[in-house]
């Protein structure tokens, strides 16, 4: 398991956002990243989540930031 913010955050995408990430700027990257950590730390349902799945918590906060990077 990848132990940069950065490669855990692509990681937790599915193929399409992966690589339209992976394209970003690392700086971006970095932003996303920092953004996605921060979702799994402050959201208590994703929590309980991640006691059951954690893949499946980092991939919904990772979809969360997205959905709220394009809004």
């Amino acid at each position: 398991m990848p132990t940069d913010p950065v490669e855990r955050f692509l990681a937790a995408l599915d193929p399409d956002h992966r690589e339209a990430v992976g394209a970003r700027p690392r700086e971006e990257q970095e932003r996303l990243a920092a953004a996605w950590t921060r979702e799994l730390e402050a959201d208590d349902e994703l929590d309980t989540l991640d006691e059951l799945s954690p893949p499946a918590a980092e991939a919904e906060a990772a979809r969360r930031v997205l959905e709220r990077d394009a809004g």
